[in-house]
């Protein structure tokens, strides 16, 4: 008989390897993300989630009792003999021939959308979620640390392009113009920096603050207004050309 309290949202008919494993690993907070670089090639969540090394491990024990014909298996929630090929995509597992297999092979584990319902599966998923979330958390804070790395060394380029100008500047006095060679050069640097500012990290997160070109002369005229040569006008012409520049340049 239903009840409030019988209603299981994390408990399916019939489970995909990944699906089981996601729920087995308290990663329901995070199954949009991970369906979306794994389903078609779940051997990649070790390197691609290595921050949940229980998503890679619970997906294989999974597939390893299907391959050694431990837990029956189906395609698209229709069981089949064992032995059957079934595409990888179309696998899939019963709860209740989950639950059984988890019951012989692990029964020390307990996981909430095979075992247990109402409060006490609304209790567990909190505190999946809180888990899933303070390693996520603790994920963030690595790729801040690279991050502010990669704006250290940022200021420092900046710093040294500093140190260029002034060079560029008495260059200038003393020659009166500078050789295409070193327009090229410099107009290369800048063309790099650019790009060095508009790009993303490994992991998809920006390098920097700046989410267009415009905004880093938005940036340079509020805080260098002062300074002759650094209109919008100029700035846009310079960083065309650096950009341009450094395309040919590849």
């Amino acid at each position: 008989m239903y009840t409030p309290h019988s209603y299981n949202p994390l408990a399916k008919v019939f489970y995909r390897p990944i699906d089981a494993a996601i729920r087995w690993c308290n990663l329901m907070a995070h199954e949009s993300q991970i369906l979306e670089f794994t389903r078609d090639c779940p051997a990649v969540l070790s390197t691609t989630f290595p921050q949940w090394p229980c998503l890679h491990a619970n997906t294989e024990k999974i597939y390893d009792a299907i391959r050694n014909g431990e837990l029956t298996y189906g395609c698209l929630g229709i069981s089949v003999p064992m032995g059957s090929y079934v595409e990888p995509y179309q696998l899939t597992i019963r709860h209740s021939d989950l639950r059984h297999w988890m019951q012989v092979y692990f029964p020390d584990q307990k996981p909430g959308f095979l075992f247990e319902s109402g409060r006490d599966t609304h209790e567990k998923v909190s505190i999946g979620t809180f888990l899933a979330l303070q390693a996520d958390r603790d994920t963030l804070l690595r790729e801040l640390n690279t991050l502010q790395h990669h704006l250290q060394d940022i200021l420092v380029d900046l710093r040294a392009i500093g140190l260029e100008r002034d060079d560029l500047k008495a260059m200038v006095k003393t020659h009166g113009q500078l050789s295409d060679r070193s327009e090229l050069t410099y107009q290369n640097i800048i063309g790099a920096l650019l790009n060095l500012f508009l790009d993303q990290s490994p992991a998809g997160h920006p390098l920097s603050m700046f989410k267009s070109q415009s905004a880093i002369v938005d940036a340079v005229i509020a805080r260098h207004s002062e300074v002759p040569g650094l209109s919008k006008r100029t700035l846009d012409e310079k960083f065309a050309a650096a950009n341009r520049n450094l395309k040919k340049s590849k």
